[in-house]
């Protein structure tokens, strides 16, 4: 009997890196983080850039629905601020005595051998925050922030211990030509017939395409052996689109581009066991052969 037939044919796992959203993925919607963020992203704009109140609704609809997040859109437009004055005002002002230490989340993720990342559109301080406040620290190998995809300050590695940006990326920085005039998007949108293209952003971010890779190769990860989590259809299909397998949180509804989607996090050990079943190692010799690992194909 041929070895192989005999043990059986030995088979990687399926994945070997968890690629983890932060905000209302692996926190509830119901938090109220998301509704705090937009109601200072809509007072920044008010307070910070002089735009006129009656305008922000459709202007932070048509940001985000064009350029991914509203940020990104107003410095395409035209807008110039300080990154991380815009994200101090942003995140620091957030309700985050609404989150709490989140045991079950934790020792499920401990409970997971195998490489674990954060990928947010958010900066370092307010992901890093959220973390501690979640007890879930030290439960990833990285985070891939805002910063790590637009390196505006530096474009070599940092050699603070305290910085959790993925190191590596020698990224040039983005750069935009300055202009006092401001694109009149919603103007534009008016138009019978809008037909010509927008100005484009400095900003990377998701769910653009080029985001998610730059971030899969600043972590070395392959993104054929990588589960996405993210509570955003739009992320979850770009993901798609550059070969991640995705699982979509906070509905049990899978939509397009989702290959699984969960009501919650939490239920990620009895909708995906066999992330768990990479473990299993069977320590078998034959004719002097090296044990052999086995696991479950997904």
């Amino acid at each position: 009997m041929e070895y192989g037939d005999h043990y059986g044919q030995v088979q990687r796992p399926k994945y070997d890196c968890l690629l983890f959203d932060l905000d209302d993925t692996l926190y509830p919607l119901s938090s109220g983080l998301a509704l705090g963020c937009r109601k200072n992203i809509e007072d920044y704009m008010i307070e910070k850039l002089g735009i006129d109140k009656s305008r922000i609704p459709d202007l932070c609809n048509l940001l985000y629905k064009n350029y991914g997040t509203t940020m990104a859109g107003l410095r395409a437009i035209g807008y110039d601020f300080n990154y991380d004055e815009y994200h101090s005002f942003v995140h620091g002002r957030l309700p985050y005595e609404n989150l709490k230490p989140d045991p079950v989340l934790r020792s499920l993720l401990q409970s997971l051998h195998i490489r674990k990342v954060i990928f947010t559109n958010a900066d370092k301080v307010h992901a890093a925050k959220v973390l501690s406040i979640l007890g879930l620290e030290d439960c990833f190998e990285g985070i891939i922030c805002f910063e790590t995809l637009n390196p505006i300050h530096k474009s070599t590695a940092s050699d603070d211990e305290d910085d959790i940006e993925f190191v590596g990326s020698r990224t040039a920085p983005s750069t935009t030509t300055s202009s006092n005039e401001i694109f009149d998007i919603i103007g534009h949108f008016s138009q019978p017939n809008a037909g010509s293209e927008l100005p484009k952003t400095p900003i990377v971010c998701k769910p653009s395409e080029h985001a998610i890779e730059r971030a899969l190769n600043v972590a070395s990860i392959n993104p054929n052996r990588t589960l996405f989590f993210e509570d955003s259809v739009r992320n979850i299909q770009s993901g798609k689109r550059v070969c991640l397998d995705t699982v979509l949180i906070g509905t049990s509804h899978r939509t397009k581009g989702a290959d699984y989607a969960l009501e919650s996090i939490h239920n990620i050990r009895e909708a995906l066991p066999e992330l768990w079943e990479t473990d299993k190692i069977s320590e078998v010799s034959y004719s002097g052969k090296v044990p052999v690992e086995t696991s479950v194909t997904a």
